[in-house]
């Protein structure tokens, strides 16, 4: 068994250790209620063992990062499979440290799907371990990318702490107009985390089905002042809805009765698979809204109505003060990471320290975004529910700048997502 085999292995055994642990911290507060110990004892001993259940998961995530790192002669966040699993990692990691801080078992039911949801969205991408690029070739990979990651993985946190407030807060009885506005925004915000996971969901069932459709088109180009025309094609592992623009089928396995896609990419649409992204995007929401809806047919009522009662027992203010003190030691480690190590790099490895690439650009907004958050729960006060929707927002951004901009926007961070 060779070394990759073996990191492969704990990375496996990792993600299922965090799933029992998220099993553990949820029957933790739902267990006392048939419990016949006092419900503050029971909380307390199932908490501490989904804690060590975490702790076991995050060492066996650990020796995947090492053991990778061994295999590989650079340290793994070079693509979008090894930064994705290492922002999993740090996920947890930062989980584990403000868990340490506030002892909150509940916080466990909301934290760890984040982090094992990045690590299943990491598997989506290819995992052979690659030789780095030249502009990847300089210690400053391991400074800029692990500070940005760790800063993203603490914000991450704070998401859940935020998302948590709001399931306490928002009155799913109140039929006012902001009562309504609220109870949509919660909705709306469990609607995309459906949505990431049925993306997650049909990559790996049509992986597994062996599904592909090929699309090519001739692509004409100079060499040396003499034209030359080349086939380009396009491959999809999800059946294809739309097709990229000006292309012929070579090969599609039927679906559904569907022998070609229903309707072609339009023509404003440019960039490398830029028809493939979009029937990607068609496909997530089209998977969001069955899983939406299969779930509120079991429990018949909305999402954040039926996940509220978990956190019914919780302080108000302790959910505040864990999502801005997450966010609080976060924003540091983001603004080296993301900002000062970044620019260090890029005038090291391409001679200027900005120039405006999307990456870049969404880097800034999302340190801005935070900055702003900061100043106005220090400076104006803005706490409890003000203070939650920023922190639901901000990780929305993040969760842009890390894949959108990376699958989406072309630039010369494209790389990650090889």
């Amino acid at each position: 068994m060779n070394v990759n085999s073996v990191s492969s292995t704990f990375l496996l055994i990792a993600f299922f250790v965090y799933l029992l642990a998220f099993f553990l911290f949820v029957l933790s507060i739902t267990g006392k209620r048939w419990s016949n110990r006092d419900p503050e004892v029971h909380t307390k001993q199932w908490g501490f063992v989904a804690f060590l259940t975490s702790v076991f998961g995050f060492a066996c995530h650990v020796t995947f990062f090492f053991t990778r790192w061994a295999e590989g002669g650079h340290i793994p966040t070079s693509n979008m499979y090894e930064f994705m699993t290492f922002l999993g990692m740090m996920i947890m990691c930062a989980f584990l440290i403000v868990y340490l801080i506030y002892r909150t078992p509940v916080l466990g039911v909301f934290a760890l799907p984040i982090g094992f949801i990045i690590i299943a969205y990491a598997s989506v991408f290819p995992s052979e371990v690659q030789p780095l690029i030249p502009a990847l070739q300089s210690y400053w990979l391991k400074i800029h990318v692990t500070t940005a990651a760790t800063g993203e993985a603490f914000f991450a946190v704070g998401f859940a702490g935020g998302l948590m407030y709001l399931l306490r807060a928002v009155d799913y009885k109140g039929t006012s107009k902001a009562d309504k506005r609220e109870q949509r925004g919660v909705e709306l915000t469990l609607f995309f985390i459906l949505m990431l996971i049925a993306f997650i969901a049909s990559i790996f069932t049509w992986n597994g089905s062996g599904y592909k459709a090929v699309f090519s088109k001739d692509v004409v180009t100079t060499v040396e002042g003499v034209q030359q025309t080349i086939q380009q094609k396009e491959t999809y592992v999800l059946p294809p809805i739309v097709k990229p623009y000006e292309t012929e089928v070579v090969e599609m396995k039927p679906f559904l009765g569907m022998t070609e896609p229903l309707f072609t990419a339009p023509s404003w649409m440019e960039g490398a698979s830029a028809g493939r992204k979009l029937n990607t995007v068609i496909w997530s929401v089209l998977g969001g809204l069955i899983l939406y809806g299969l779930a509120r047919l079991v429990v018949r009522k909305p999402l954040g109505a039926a996940v509220g009662p978990i956190v019914k027992g919780m302080d108000p203010e302790d959910l505040d003060e864990i999502s801005y003190r997450a966010i609080a030691i976060g924003y540091p480690i983001f603004t080296l990471g993301a900002l000062i190590f970044a620019m260090i790099w890029a005038q090291e490895a391409w001679g200027r320290f900005w120039g405006w690439d999307p990456k870049e650009v969404w880097a800034l907004i999302t340190w801005l975004f935070y900055a702003v958050f900061l100043h106005l729960r220090l400076s104006k006060g803005w706490q409890g529910k003000k203070s939650a929707w920023l922190t639901v927002i901000g990780f929305i951004v993040v969760m842009f700048t890390l894949v959108g901009v990376n699958l989406v926007i072309a630039g010369l961070h494209s790389y990650a997502g090889v």
